[in-house]
């Protein structure tokens, strides 16, 4: 991974810290690599733009063949479909209250939208709010396969897309999350196992009902190489991939030269022994880590950080490693993307030659209802 640190050595002086850095050619090997591996086994590439709520990175992921976007809420999805995505899946169990209501309904006029749904009270409420135009929105019953997050027992699935039926919307599939996927290296083929077996349970409660699933949808980046053989999966919504990250590394589920983001971050601070201070705390990073496997790493070394507060990363250096002095400006790989991404207003995008500059908006910050 040191290609980073040359890449963020060719941008010295044209960078605030701390700051996101893209690699713009590392994005678009990952975009490409899993649109390649679903082409090979004939699934649809639903992406979750959560991971960088970033039109100009959906736009790229259309253009590589996606059927359509992932947005985790209707803010996200309000301003995707203004940017002129037209196939939108909300994959969350929405409760449309305040405005929420009329808001799906009005993106149901200009977009294919589809909202998951896991209760009976859900469907009602969302027919409410549709009215006469019930048909215009889509329905995909969430279950759990193992996760233990949302989503209804398998078995159930079928009940929910008759009720759906019932009340005038268009029940059009069943998806899942292998949340429990992440929990180790080992756990990810397992949650792969339980995704599919709970996917296969719902297809039949669905058929139980006389209605056939156009789409069955799975996650996620860490355990979406399992979905190839997969005899009832049609569609794959991974989000993180697009970047990468620690985790991923860990998990087996990409290589340190796929990571295409990391944060810059600027030492500010050396009076502690073996240690420098970075201006990267937690409201650039997040929390995502522990004291057992750091907040963030610096790539091509062993260095981690050991404590976040606000605006202060706190870095041990290891002994006989690099003694970067105040003013040295740092590449910072984080634990988990997504909450990175969220802090910031604008992206800054290079390549790993650090050859050019450019800002990409981060569209969707801070829609989060």
């Amino acid at each position: 991974m040191n290609r980073i640190q040359g890449a963020l050595n060719a941008l010295a002086g044209r960078v605030d810290t701390p700051a996101p850095i893209v690699l713009v050619d590392v994005m678009q090997d990952n975009i490409d690599r899993m649109q390649g591996f679903a082409a090979r086994h004939n699934l649809d590439v639903r992406p979750h733009v959560k991971t960088h709520k970033c039109v100009e990175i959906g736009r790229r992921q259309i253009k590589a063949g996606a059927v359509g976007i992932t947005a985790g809420n209707v803010g996200e999805a309000e301003i995707f479909a203004a940017a002129g995505f037209d196939d939108i899946f909300i994959a969350y169990p929405i409760w449309p209250s305040g405005t929420k209501g009329l808001r799906i309904r009005k993106l149901a006029v200009t977009t294919r939208l589809r909202v998951g749904v896991d209760n009976f009270a859900a469907i009602d409420a969302l027919a409410d709010a549709m009215g006469t135009e019930a048909e215009r929105l889509q329905v995909v019953i969430e279950v759990d396969c193992g996760a233990r997050r949302s989503g209804a027992p398998p078995e159930i699935a079928g009940d929910l897309a008759a009720a759906a039926r019932r009340r005038g919307l268009v029940p059009v599939g069943i998806f899942t999350y292998p949340g429990h996927g992440s929990s180790n290296r080992d756990a990810r083929k397992g949650a792969a196992l339980d995704q599919e077996a709970a996917l296969t349970a719902a297809v039949r409660s669905f058929n139980g009902v006389g209605i056939s699933p156009e789409v069955v949808s799975a996650g996620s980046t860490p355990t979406v190489e399992y979905s190839a053989t997969s005899s009832v999966i049609t569609e794959i919504r991974p989000g993180e991939y697009v970047f990468n990250d620690l985790n991923n590394t860990r998990l087996g589920a990409c290589t340190e030269d796929q990571i295409a983001l990391f944060v810059a971050g600027t030492v500010v601070s050396s009076w502690v022994p073996d240690q420098v201070i970075l201006d990267v705390g937690s409201k650039a990073l997040s929390r995502e880590g522990s004291p057992e496997i750091g907040y963030g790493a610096v790539p091509g070394t062993s260095a981690i950080l050991s404590k976040l507060n606000e605006y202060h990363g706190f870095l041990p250096l290891p002994a006989g490693e690099f003694r970067p002095s105040v003013g040295t400006v740092l590449p910072i790989v984080p634990n988990h993307v997504c909450p990175v991404v969220i802090n910031f207003e604008e992206l800054l995008v290079t390549d790993s030659a650090g050859a050019s500059l450019e800002r990409w908006r981060v569209d969707a910050r801070g829609f989060l209802n």
